[in-house]
């Protein structure tokens, strides 16, 4: 290696390793500051440290980064043999911590030091080293404390992937940038994509062998059946050794899926670093004393969000400090302890991430909101809930005063922002007196989604199937008007109502008499949303739309279908805010334009699948009966009568094959097509299928909205 190559891969070296040494420094004077009877304990670390970074920049010939070192090893030292720190040695030693990091990134962009806030301070460390008293440091304006990016090499917790030895059966620790991490999981993704694909290719396949049998029962006795039993039988070859491929790839895309997650993953506490610094520093700007503690640190979560959550956590912490906790001599008036406590947690719900941030302060001041909405002309909300909501409005602040952290009502409307490009919701709780606390509630992972895909426009879309509360087929009798504005009409309240093409401004599908609807839910606000079709659930590949899209109104990603199309994926939360001032929308058809529909009886137990089928048949203008079983829906047939009979086989008190004997072997509805859609895919099945008298048998492994669709329109 020549010696500029050489001289560069140190530096990289000495640059990856500087980014832990400020983490690690950060933590041990926080702990000094609060506990300097430790002394004796913690410096030694600290000075270890300081060594260690000392040492290697020397190798790396940043002198002025090595003379920066020795002189805060010389500050330090006498606190070992009892000499008191002073609130202004902790302010220079902070702030040579934050000239480190800052070196550290002129260094990355091959800038020189001269001018650095670094080599400002080196004079004031020598002061300080030989014993002359200096003012405390009065830093370079910045927007906020520093908080670490989520480096791959901590100084302690470094994420490994470990690979066992041949020869001695020992692990050997490797090291992997998250950038290649990032890579593997995109690639991982593009495999899991393509196992869908071939799923897809395998449902037409089978889809094509039904038909070929189809037609081998219309040609049976002539020359042309032993010529589509051959093709018959080499496409059930063919089928199963698909199906075996399948199974092959399926298993291995999911264990590389769950082991490149695996090697993602961090706990929560790694991505609190750097927090706690910054809660000291806005608390020490203004007076106060704080305490910060991480509740669920070592929950391990994907490194991505730990990284998105980043910034919305410091913008909660910063406000938690300067709008929530008190003065401390205001806090001793009530009872309180001067130290304020900040506390941030996280835990897991199902597939979801709870993130809170909670102080102990005094709470909103809800007038003081309502106030200053008043002020700018907005409506103040008399309900305390929807008051609270106010403080995530931007430009809105109640501070008193303009000061570098507060004022200016920015913050927690780039909070919310965040959160909710990440497909999550914020929400805000208080008790007057006793304190704060804001609940970020976001996906688990950021790379796949389950989401319902809907046409618009002409267009598919994609919604977040955990953003999705219910389907609907709305009548005009639940629909009301309410000043000017629709809603859907529930037992409990009325829910917005409009449009999805009229939000997103694309163009309105004909009107429906019985149009679908998607019921979105965002924290505990609700909107329904009309939509031209529900075409179907699928797991997707979500990618970012990049820098120059990122702010489309109401898109939060790209979501990459099983076939290789892209669909926008929406944002719920977005949608249900605009949902609730649209204008009224014309959803029904004047009544000329209504027709006569062919009535299906549908039977399925799964409530969810019973809702979508209800959606596609309705979509295609078939007047739906649902049933939770097939007694209820022998009861519904001979009641009302029906055009064709769509049902699940395995359902409780009469299966799907009872239901189609009995409807064979009745005189009123012998003739009335029945198509049998369920999982049990064997042979056997199908064949009991047919022989009970099933005009069709559909695989919900295959299934298909348009070949449903396509098999009523050719029984009826």
């Amino acid at each position: 290696m020549d010696r500029d190559r050489l001289a560069q891969a140190l530096l990289d070296s000495f640059l990856e390793e500087l980014e832990g040494h400020v983490v690690s420094l950060n933590r041990d004077l926080l702990a000094l500051e609060q506990a300097p009877a430790r002394a004796k304990e913690l410096v030694p670390g600290i000075l270890r440290t300081l060594h260690s970074v000392k040492g290697a920049s020397r190798a790396a010939s940043a002198s002025m980064v090595e003379n920066a070192c020795h002189r805060m090893e010389e500050v330090l030292e006498p606190l070992i043999h009892g000499r008191a720190p002073s609130p202004d040695l902790f302010e220079l030693c902070f702030a040579t911590v934050d000239a480190l990091d800052d070196a550290g990134r002129r260094l990355a962009a091959r800038q020189d030091l001269s001018g650095s806030p670094l080599e400002a301070l080196l004079p004031q460390l020598e002061q300080a080293a030989h014993g002359t008293p200096t003012q405390a440091p009065v830093p370079a304006p910045k927007p906020a404390p520093p908080v670490p990016a989520l480096h791959e090499k901590p100084a302690e917790a470094e994420p490994e992937l470990s690979f066992p030895s041949q020869a001695s059966g020992e692990t050997l620790p490797v090291r992997v940038s998250g950038q290649k991490l990032d890579a593997l999981l995109g690639r991982s993704g593009e495999l899991r994509v393509a196992m869908l694909r071939l799923e897809g290719h395998a449902e037409s396949l089978e889809a094509l062998r039904d038909d070929v049998m189809g037609l081998r029962e219309r040609v049976r006795g002539t020359q042309s059946e032993a010529t589509l039993r051959r093709v018959e039988l080499e496409l059930a070859r063919v089928a199963r050794v698909l199906a075996q491929d399948r199974r092959a790839l399926f298993q291995s895309s999911t264990g590389l899926d769950d082991e490149v997650r695996r090697a993602r993953m961090l706990p929560f506490e790694e991505g609190c670093t750097g927090l706690e610094r910054a809660a000291r520093d806005v608390a020490h700007s203004l007076g106060r004393r704080v305490r910060m503690e991480v509740h669920g640190g070592g929950l391990d979560l994907d490194r991505s969000l730990l990284q998105s959550l980043r910034e919305p956590l410091l913008h909660l912490v910063r406000n938690a400090v300067a709008h929530g906790l008190e003065a401390p001599e205001e806090r001793v008036r009530h009872g309180k302890p001067e130290e304020g406590r900040v506390v941030l947690s996280a835990r897991l719900r199902g597939s979801r991430v709870e993130v809170a941030v909670e102080d102990d302060g005094r709470g909103l001041d809800l007038e003081a909101l309502r106030e200053r909405a008043r002020a700018r002309g907005m409506e103040a909300p008399e309900d305390d809930e929807d008051a609270a909501r106010l403080v995530f409005l931007p430009g809105l602040s109640t501070a008193a005063k303009v000061t570098a952290v507060s004022g200016r009502g920015v913050g927690l409307d780039v909070v919310r922002a965040q959160v909710e490009a990440l497909r999550g919701s914020v929400e805000v709780a208080f008790k007057a007196g006793q304190g704060t606390r804001f609940t970020l509630d976001v996906p688990l992972t950021l790379s796949t989604l389950r989401v319902l895909l809907v046409s618009v426009g002409g267009q598919v879309l994609a919604l977040a199937s955990e953003g999705v509360d219910r389907l609907l087929r709305l009548s005009p009798a639940d629909v009301r008007e309410v000043e000017g504005r629709m809603s859907w009409v529930t037992p409990e309240a009325l829910v917005p109502l409009a449009s999805l093409a009229g939000v997103l401004d694309l163009p309105p599908g004909p009107p429906k008499s019985r149009p679908p609807a998607v019921v979105l839910s965002a924290g505990t606000a609700q909107a329904a949303l009309v939509v031209d079709e529900v075409i179907a659930e699928q797991e997707v590949l979500v990618r970012s739309l990049g820098s120059r899209v990122k702010r489309a109104r109401h898109v939060a990603a790209a979501a990459v279908l099983p076939d290789g199309r892209m669909a926008l994926l929406l944002s719920p939360a977005s949608l249900v805010r605009a949902a609730g001032g649209r204008p009224s929308a014309q959803f029904f058809p004047t009544p000329k334009e209504q027709v006569v529909r062919r009535r299906v009886v549908l039977a399925d137990d799964s409530p969810t699948t019973r809702m979508l089928e209800q959606s596609i048949l309705e979509s295609a203008g078939y007047d739906v009966t649902a049933c939770a079983d097939g007694a209820e829906a022998w009861e519904r047939l001979q009641a009302g009568g029906a055009d064709a009979l769509v049902l699940d086989v395995e359902m409780p008190r009469m299966d799907g094959f009872q239901v189609t004997e009995a409807v064979r072997t009745s005189p009123r509805f012998g003739r009335v097509p029945v198509v049998l859609v369920t999982s049990r895919e064997k042979p056997e099945d199908k064949a009991r299928g047919l022989q009970a008298g099933a005009s069709a048998y559909i695989v919900k492994s295959a299934f298909d909205p348009t070949s449903l669709l396509e098999t009523l329109r050719r029984l009826l």
